[in-house]
């Protein structure tokens, strides 16, 4: 999962992203709203952490201007600000989430875990389709050009993130955090096993090719160019 941080303070950011670092996140860190607008525009992020006293811009007019530009990236805000109004003035310029500082590290790791459950299952619809590949999601079918293909429950899964964001690179990390809910020591080749076996369901006999690998950065579902 990669997070946007932006936070000017440098003690706060420094702690953060080293406890995020050792939860296998990757993490950039922004001290003022132009850098942080820059990458967010720019850049693809799972979730951002916002502060909103922060050089520039404040963190609401930031978030005021992600959400303005069709930006859809989940972001939990970080104040001292602790009133109800503040509260509902963050989520009115479109946080998803509001934490008061100070905070502890295991508030906001539960925090971020939950937001990125809530938009990965906001982004699934009920049927999906890539080429003549289509699956549902209720009853779990899956069929290219019109002949079923039987998956085993993670292949589903996985198949199901990849081909609900289609053109975007998911590297294994994400992959097993997404799908296992953790992530897998990194001599393993479990989340290959599953893509291989995945690949040659639907793409071996059919063409063209929808499940890519992309040397060094991961897997991603598309229409072969």
């Amino acid at each position: 999962m990669k997070i946007l941080l932006v936070e000017d303070d440098t003690k706060i950011s420094a702690f953060v992203k080293l406890g995020l670092e050792e939860n296998d996140y990757y993490v950039t860190v922004a001290y003022d709203s132009a850098t942080a607008e820059k990458l967010i525009f720019n850049k693809e992020f799972d979730i951002i952490i916002l502060d909103i006293i922060i050089p520039g811009i404040n963190g609401l007019e930031l978030c005021k201007k992600i959400r303005n530009g069709n930006v859809k990236i989940p972001i939990i805000m970080l104040s001292s600000l602790d009133s109800v109004e503040d509260k509902i003035e963050g989520f009115n310029c479109g946080a998803d989430d509001y934490l008061i500082k100070p905070f502890s590290f295991k508030e906001l790791h539960a925090r971020i875990k939950a937001l990125g459950r809530r938009h990965t299952e906001t982004i699934i619809s009920p049927s999906l389709k890539l080429a003549d590949l289509e699956i549902d999601t209720i009853t779990k079918k899956v069929n290219r050009n019109k002949k079923d293909i039987k998956l085993t429950a993670k292949e589903f899964s996985i198949l199901e993130l990849l081909i609900s964001n289609t053109g975007k690179v998911f590297d294994r990390i994400e992959i097993a955090e997404k799908i296992w809910g953790f992530s897998f020591n990194s001599n393993t080749n479990v989340i290959d096993v599953h893509i291989n076996s995945i690949r040659n369901k639907i793409d071996k006999d059919f063409s063209p090719t929808l499940l890519h690998t992309i040397v060094g950065f991961g897997y991603v579902m598309k229409i072969e160019d």
